[in-house]
């Protein structure tokens, strides 16, 4: 069976109950929803724990985080981060706004 998890960064997440799992025959998902990248480090370590093989954050993170994240699990699962090419700073801009207009 596959494994594996995507953190998203959401400001009044409970990294405890707000997560969405999907699973198959053939594979797990956990998409788990914290507010801190610290948050995103004990969590990480959990869902390897339970058998994560990857581990991917979202690109609110920053790249700074999956350094964190990645001492957090030991080498004991990859870890993976969304990052924003240069050519994408405008689009990324816009909807970075058109969230924060909506929270």
């Amino acid at each position: 069976m596959n494994v594996w998890a995507t953190i998203i960064l959401w400001d009044d997440a409970d990294p405890n109950s707000d997560r969405i799992v999907r699973e198959t025959a053939q594979e797990r998902l956990t998409i788990a929803f914290v507010p801190t990248v610290d948050a995103a480090a004990a969590v990480a370590s959990q869902l390897v724990e339970d058998g994560a093989e990857l581990v991917e954050l979202c690109g609110g993170f920053g790249l700074d985080a999956g350094a964190v994240v990645s001492k957090a699990v030991q080498g004991r699962a990859a870890v993976g981060a969304v990052a924003f090419g240069i050519e994408s700073i405008t689009q990324a801009a816009a909807y970075k706004a058109k969230f924060e207009a909506s929270a």
